[in-house]
C-alpha cells in the first residue's frame, strides 16, 4: 500500500454530521463531504494485511485494497475503474449497507476498521462529479429479449449486467417509480432519491427499457410475459411482512413497518398515494422491532415531529462488541445505535406484546406487554427460548404502533401462481443455487424472492449471478 504505517498514525474518522436539531427539520442526506485530506488519510489506513479478508467478507468481492491505494495515492478514475468492476451500485452500498466488509478488516482485529463504506462513496460521488461515469452502450446486440420483474437492487443489477452483455432488456415495476426498497423503502434522509433517479436514468440511456405502473400478472398476463421475451428474471422481493396477531391487532393507528415508510417517501417526493393518512406530528410512536426498518421508522417520525417514540425488540441488547458466538473475521452482531437513534428514541430489550388496547372509537391507545428471560444453548451459546418474566407486565402507552420484525417471504398470489413456481420450505421461490433457475423454462429468480430477507449488498450480488446464468442459458437455446 501507498502508506505502510498508515494505520498506525491515523485514527478512524468519519466525516462530521449536521446537528441533530438541524437535520430533523428536513429529509435530506445530512452527512457533510469529507476533504480532500479526511479521505487520503482513511485510505491510508489500509494496512497491506496479505490476506484481504475484507474481500472475501464482502458478498461482491468488492477489490478494496486495490481502490484503497488508489484513493491514497488520488488516483481516482483507476479506484472508480477498479470498483466498478464487481459492484455496479456503489453508491447505493456506500450509503446504505452494513458494511461486512469491516467486519472482515484485519485491522478490526484490536482497532477500529478502515472506513471502506465511506471511502466507497466518494469513489463513486468523485466519479460521477468528474465525469468518469458515462452510458456504456453495449457494442453489439443479440436481438434476445429479457424481462426483469421487479427494479429493486437485484432486478436493477441483473439488468444492468444483461444489457451490457447485448441483450434486450425490459424492467417492470408496479409503483410509480423505479428502484423498489430503494425508492420507497429507505427514506431520502440515508438515500437520496435523486441518487437513485440519478443511476435509472444512466441505464435509460444505455438501453434499458424501464416499464413503471404495471404489476405483471395482473396489468400484464403471464401469457405475455411468455410469449414475448426469451428469458424472465423474477426479482420481486421479499415483501410479505411478518405480523403480530394478538388481541385487537385491528385498532386504528397499527401499522406495518413499510406502510408508514413507504407513504413518507411518496409525500417527501410529492407523489400521490391513496391510503389514508398516516401522520405521527405530536403523537406517542411505539415501534415494534429493532433493526434497520424499524430505525428508519423512528428517524421519520422524528422528522414528523411525535411527541415520544419507544422501540422494543424481543431479542437480548446486543453486546458492545465481539464475544464467543461471533468471531472474527464474522460480521459482529454487535449494538448499532443509528443516526435515526442518536435523534431521540427510548430502546427497550427482552420486551414481549401481549395485547393492543384501543379506546371505545376503535384508536389505538397502547400495548400491554411482559418482560422475558432467554435461555441459552450450552454448546453454542446462542439463545434458544425465552419465558415471560412473572410479575413484569406494564402499558405501554402509544397513539401508533409500527410493525418492523421483518419479512417472511416473497408474495404469492398474482404472477408466482400464475406460473407455478415451486416454492422452498420458507415459501421463497425456487431458485437453483447454481443457476438461478426456478421449475419453469426460462423463468430466472434472484434477490430477496429466493434467499429471503437480505441485504442490499446481497441483492446486487444475486442479480449479477443471475444475469450470467440468464446469458449462458440465452446462448445455449
Amino acid at each position: 500500500m501507498g502508506k505502510t504505517d498508515g494505520f498506525l498514525i491515523y485514527d478512524r474518522e468519519l466525516p462530521v454530521k449536521e446537528s441533530v436539531e438541524s437535520r430533523v427539520k428536513h429529509y435530506q442526506e445530512f452527512q457533510h463531504l469529507p476533504s480532500a485530506e479526511l479521505l487520503n488519510n482513511q485510505a491510508a489506513r489500509c494496512m497491506n494485511c496479505g490476506i484481504p479478508f475484507c474481500q472475501s467478507g464482502c458478498p461482491l468481492g468488492n477489490v478494496i485494497p486495490e481502490f484503497n491505494d488508489a484513493v491514497y495515492n488520488n488516483q481516482w478514475k483507476k479506484a472508480y475503474d477498479i470498483l466498478s468492476t464487481t459492484n455496479n451500485f456503489p453508491e447505493f452500498t456506500g450509503r446504505i449497507c452494513p458494511a461486512p466488509c469491516e467486519g472482515s478488516c484485519v485491522l478490526g482485529i484490536n482497532e477500529l476498521p478502515v472506513t471502506i463504506e465511506e471511502i466507497e462513496k466518494n469513489i463513486i460521488e468523485t466519479a460521477f462529479r468528474e465525469g468518469y461515469v458515462k452510458p456504456q452502450i453495449a457494442i453489439g446486440r443479440t436481438g434476445k429479449k429479457v424481462a426483469i420483474v421487479g427494479s429493486g437492487p437485484s432486478g436493477l443489477a441483473a439488468a444492468d449486467q444483461l444489457n451490457k452483455m447485448g441483450h434486450l432488456v425490459t424492467v417492470f415495476e408496479r409503483d410509480p417509480e423505479v428502484g423498489g426498497l430503494l425508492r420507497f423503502g429507505i427514506p431520502d434522509f440515508k438515500l437520496d432519491k435523486k441518487i437513485v433517479e440519478r443511476r435509472v436514468r444512466l441505464m435509460e440511456q444505455e438501453g434499458v427499457v424501464f416499464k413503471t405502473n404495471i404489476n405483471v400478472g395482473v396489468d400484464y398476463s403471464a401469457e405475455e410475459l411468455d410469449r414475448n421475451f426469451d428469458a424472465v428474471v423474477l426479482a420481486l422481493g421479499s415483501t410479505i411482512p411478518r405480523d403480530l396477531p394478538i388481541p385487537n391487532r385491528d385498532a386504528k393507528g397499527v401499522y406495518f413497518a413499510m406502510e408508514f415508510l413507504k407513504q413518507s417517501n411518496k409525500r417527501v417526493s410529492d407523489i400521490a398515494y391513496l391510503d389514508e393518512e398516516i401522520n405521527v406530528r405530536g403523537k406517542k410512536v411505539l415501534v415494534i422491532g429493532g433493526g434497520d426498518t424499524g430505525s428508519d421508522c423512528i428517524g421519520t417520525s422524528n422528522r414528523q415531529g411525535a411527541e415520544e417514540i419507544m422501540q422494543i425488540e424481543i431479542m437480548p441488547m446486543p453486546p458492545g462488541q465481539r464475544d464467543e458466538t461471533m468471531p472474527w473475521p464474522m460480521f459482529p452482531m454487535i449494538l448499532k445505535t443509528t443516526t435515526s437513534h442518536d435523534e431521540g428514541c427510548e430502546r427497550r430489550w427482552m420486551i414481549n406484546c401481549k395485547e393492543f388496547l384501543k379506546d371505545e372509537q376503535g384508536n389505538l391507545k397502547g400495548v400491554r406487554a411482559t418482560e422475558v428471560e432467554w435461555a441459552k444453548d450450552p454448546v453454542t451459546k446462542r439463545y434458544t427460548s425465552f419465558v415471560e418474566k412473572p410479575g413484569s407486565e406494564f402499558i405501554i402507552d402509544c397513539d401508533y404502533a409500527f410493525l418492523a420484525m421483518g419479512f417472511l417471504h416473497v408474495q404469492h398470489k398474482g404472477l408466482v401462481e400464475a406460473l407455478d413456481i415451486q416454492l422452498d420450505p420458507r415459501l421463497n421461490l425456487i431458485g437453483n443455487d447454481t443457476e438461478y433457475k426456478t421449475n419453469q423454462d426460462k423463468i430466472f429468480t434472484c434477490g430477496d424472492a429466493r434467499r429471503g430477507q437480505s441485504l442490499v449488498v446481497w441483492a446486487i450480488t444475486e442479480g449479477r449471478k443471475c444475469a450470467e446464468k440468464v446469458n449462458i442459458y440465452m446462448k445455449e437455446d
